[in-house]
């Protein structure tokens, strides 16, 4: 390894020596495929062809107006105005803009969305179908409308209203109430101290529909809108329909310039102690916000901005791997550490040294974070170190270049959007790597720690402890400040980079030999039967042309285990022995084996099986196959690494316990298995039994006798290589010829109906409805489609009714789905929050819709919309190496085919409203239920 990285360290220094001098300010190459320009009434527009997925596209229309534009008087209403968007327009109105596009498979939520920040707004209809020219239009006039023809009826405002008060609450957490504690010290006298984007909820409750309408159109202007289209289609004839859809909407005269926001510097340290009775978890941060006037809020365009953002990524790279290896080695007086810069809003960046405490050892772990600091300032990096990084990031991107062409149109549209509000360079994936390939070679590691002189200095620093405001002790102000006065500059030594030796596997394995092949010609794939009883099932795929993926599966997983102390060593094994190491090597010195390759492997042990799965680029499927041979033939189990999880896992289950949302969960667990006692929850006494050896026990019973797995192969590799590989380290895993079968334990909810109003303390008043149908039944393909699809037609008239009829929730999840395994059942999932004084008001509505669809059916136009979608999102998911695994392993368990179109699409278009109102039929009726209402404890 360390030869290595001198190689690659040699070669840096001769591409530095013999390349020609970079001219740092030289602009970075436009990309070439994206077409842009701007209409006479200030628009503008940017249009990409890409192919991935083939023949869809997605739409944008970018604004630089956010909630930091509000006045008092508004505080809350760019969010606002986000949702009206959808809810009425000149060409849409009342809710057609939604129904029109999920007519065509486009779904509310999923590929119709937005969102808004304190700087901009950004609207999008993702993965549109482009076999209908009529879409298009239909899409670019709902671009056009929400440029400056929304309806905003006073109505659909005041329906609105109560939808925002309920995603207030929802979104109301603990990490939110602690945000807004901080927000006046991090952000101290700006806008940003003052804009949440959710707003005040009082001036949600009472402006004046004209308050809204001065908002929208005093910022919702053509000089601050961007059109972005990408995807499968011609870009000419894009352009054309751009000019004449676009073309005609108004400027605003005279318009108000968009201001900068800025954050006034201040030399003295600011103090905030932030705390909630609901937040798990302590938090030390002393942080530097700073702004780069050389960028006013612009993103990179020069080489001299490529070199500082790779540095910026190498220096928190770098000192991320430092903390890790702390952590890895039980050294930490601290459970997580995080030291670095990074960009905090448009023209500010952030440098902060951030500790996450052990409980009552705040003090402790801001020394050990500051140490560590320190250590960068007064020695810096070692060559090695940035090698290291510079070799990963040079892996990573070799990988993207290789698929380029598998890029999404979404984060094509990001590139753009950058480009648009804050001037960032768009550039070609190829022009960008050639730029790094002769910046890298200029990058040492002195430059790189130096650049911490220039992030922190002794101004604009604030010091922020945030955590629980009961069963801790926090740091006072002056605590605080005593210990930065002790530690900076305090000196510390120099940090030791230790190399790594040897080969990932010590001794050849005996390689095995395939005894039979079976063709599988609608796979396109091939089972070999192995000599030691494996069966390997390979598929070429070259859609994806940098990745290999194994995954192979075993019957029995802990349901073969009657001792029930070994349960949680079970579900917790494959999480433990990722942090243990691979055979020889401990995790740190895995990972620096790992420098420059794209492999990674995992184990699990679930209820019914053990899988074992892994990663990799072709040109290091040799060391993935090594890892999955390792992970039968030489797993490792570390004491030391053992206590620091174990350690960590208390620490969570302490500070989690009594919240909320542990309560809830916990609950439902309990409640929906009937309190079966192979059902264990999260605390002390489970931790407990997650001793070395009983995961070590577990982990060699369920990850060993190759002959009882069934291995999957799926990638851009040869057969020829994918043999050889294949018979080399699958091959020689020792087999035992189990023939094991999962046990059912008959772990099922209560029968009947249980109904329960659970009382539980929370610091703002929510309720959480829960409601869960569950019904033994046969299972068939044909009525899994169908539970399915009922969910999303329930999902879109909750969304009707509940949502935005009532004003009573943000949203209502809906989940239906069919099982074959441990037994056949089907379950329906239905769940929200609310108001505590309308949760029993809005609960009847679950069960109104459910008996509309039992006793009227359901429409073919909403039954259609949902079918559309679900074979939108099929046709894409094809090709894919996840779509391929799926189907092979869904083959192998079950026998059926779902390529096959008669399995799956054919089955699915075949689905008829009678279908669905005859699943219902037999599903709800006598199904069992659990029917529970979470609310606030009275105080």
């Amino acid at each position: 390894m360390k030869q290595k990285l001198l190689l690659l360290s040699l070669l840096m220094l001769s591409l530095a020596g013999f390349a020609q001098p970079i001219d740092w300010n030289k602009k970075l190459p436009s990309d070439p495929h994206v077409v842009t320009g701007k209409l006479p009434n200030g628009i503008t527009y940017y249009l990409r062809h890409n192919e991935e997925p083939k023949n869809r596209a997605s739409f944008f229309i970018i604004r630089d107006a956010g909630a930091l534009l509000e006045n008092d008087d508004q505080n809350g209403l760019a969010h606002f105005l986000e949702h009206m968007a959808f809810n009425g327009s000149k060409n849409f109105p009342e809710n057609n803009m939604i129904s029109t596009l999920e007519r065509h498979g486009i779904s509310f939520g999923g590929n119709l969305n937005a969102y808004t920040s304190q700087n901009e707004t950004v609207y999008n209809i993702s993965d549109v179908p482009m076999d209908d020219e009529a879409l298009t239009d239909t899409c670019l006039l709902i671009l056009h409308d929400w440029s400056y023809y929304l309806t905003l009826d006073p109505k659909d405002i005041d329906d609105e209203r109560g939808v925002i008060t309920e995603e207030w609450r929802t979104r109301n957490t603990s990490s939110t109430r602690i945000f807004k504690q901080k927000q006046p010290i991090l952000y101290h006298n700006s806008k940003y101290a003052v804009r949440d984007v959710i707003g005040n909820m009082d001036v949600i409750r009472t402006f004046k529909p004209e308050t809204l309408r001065a908002f929208y159109h005093k910022w919702y202007r053509t000089d601050l809108e961007a059109i972005t289209i990408v995807g499968d289609f011609d870009v000419k004839k894009m352009e054309e329909k751009i000019k004449k859809v676009f073309s005609s909407i108004p400027a605003v005269e005279n318009p108000e310039p968009r201001p900068f926001f800025e954050i006034p510097s201040h030399d003295e340290t600011f103090f905030c102690l932030a705390t909630d009775k609901e937040a798990t978890s302590t938090n030390i941060q002393v942080v530097r916000v700073f702004r780069d006037k050389s960028l006013d809020g612009k993103g990179y365009n020069t080489y001299q901005d490529i070199k500082n953002d790779l540095m910026a990524s190498f220096y928190n790279s770098m000192i991320g791997n430092r903390i890790g290896e702390i952590i890895q080695r039980g050294q930490a007086a601290y459970v997580n550490a995080s030291i670095g810069f990074y960009g905090l809003v448009r023209g500010y960046y952030a440098y902060s040294i951030s500790a996450t405490a052990k409980p009552n050892q705040e003090k402790e772990a801001l020394i050990g974070a500051w140490q560590e600091h320190e250590r960068v300032l007064q020695h810096g990096f070692t060559e090695e170190e940035l090698n290291r990084v510079k070799t990963n990031l040079m892996t990573s991107l070799e990988s993207m270049l290789k698929d380029k062409d598998k890029t999404k149109n979404d984060a094509y549209a990001e590139e753009i959007q950058d480009h648009f509000l804050t001037q960032a360079a768009i550039i070609d994936v190829e022009d960008y790597v050639a730029a790094v390939k002769e910046i890298l070679p200029t990058i040492t590691a002195e430059e790189v720690a130096e650049q911490a002189k220039k992030w922190w200095k002794a101004d604009n620093r604030s010091i922020i402890i945030s955590g629980p405001s009961e069963g801790v002790t926090h740091l006072t102000e002056q605590e605080a400040r005593d210990i930065i006065a002790e530690m900076e500059g305090k000196t510390v030594e120099a940090y030791q980079d230790n190399s790594v030796k040897g080969n990932l596997i010590e001794k050849e394995p005996e390689a095995g030999t395939i005894i039979k092949i079976k063709e599988l010609p609608q796979f396109d794939a091939e089972e070999w039967t192995m000599s030691n009883g494996a069966k390997v099932i390979f598929r070429k795929a070259d859609f994806e042309k940098d990745v290999v993926t194994l995954s192979a599966y075993s019957p029995g997983g802990s349901s073969l285990y009657t001792d029930l102390d070994l349960l949680p060593a079970a579900s917790n094994a494959g999480q433990f022995t990722a942090s243990y190491g691979l055979g020889s090597f401990d995790a740190i010195s895995l990972s620096k084996y790992l420098t420059g390759k794209n492999a990674n492997t995992q184990v699990a042990i679930s209820g019914l099986y053990e899988s074992v799965s892994g990663n990799a680029s072709p040109k290091d499927f040799e060391t993935m196959m090594q890892m999955i041979y390792l992970r039968f033939t030489a797993p490792r189990f570390d004491p030391q690494i053992h206590d620091v999880l174990i350690e960590r896992n208390r620490i969570t289950a302490k500070q989690s316990a009594g919240r909320p949302q542990t309560m809830m969960r916990d609950s439902i667990r309990m409640i929906t298995s009937d309190y079966h006692p192979r059902v264990q929850l999260f605390n002390d006494s489970y931790i407990d039994k997650l001793t070395l050896d009983r995961i070590e026990k577990v982990y060699r019973d369920r990850i060993c006798d190759a002959s009882d797995f069934t291995f999957f192969i799926v990638g851009n590799v040869e057969k020829a290589a994918a043999k050889e590989m294949a018979q080399k380290y699958i091959g020689s895993i020792p087999s035992l010829h189990r023939k094991e079968k999962w046990v059912n334990h008959n772990i099922k909810g209560p029968e009947g109906k249980v109904e329960k109003n659970i009382a539980i303390p929370m610091e703002v008043p929510k309720s959480n409805v829960t409601l869960m149908f569950n019904k033994d039944m046969k299972y068939n393909l044909k009525d899994a489609y169908t539970i399915n699809i009922l969910g999303k037609i329930l999902t879109n008239r909750y969304t009707k009714t509940i949502r935005e009829e009532q004003g009573g929730t943000y949203g209502v999840g809906v989940s239906g789905s069919a099982t074959r395994e441990p037994y056949n059942n089907y379950s329906m999932y239905m769940v929200f929050e609310c108001d505590p004084e309308k949760a029993e008001i809005l609960k009847p509505f679950l069960y109104k819709e459910v008996d509309l669809i039992l006793n009227e059916g359901v429409t073919e136009e909403e039954l259609n919309k949902v079918i559309k979608n679900e074979l939108k999102e099929a046709e894409q998911s094809k090709h894919h190496n996840s779509y391929w695994l799926g189907t092979l392993m869904t083959y192998y368990k079950t026998g059926v085919n779902t390529n096959d179109p008669k399995n799956m699409e054919d089955l699915i278009a075949s689905i008829k409203p009678k279908d669905v109102q005859k699943l219902a039929k037999k599903f709800f009726k006598e199904a069992d239920v659990v029917d529970l209402i979470f609310s606030p404890e009275k105080k």
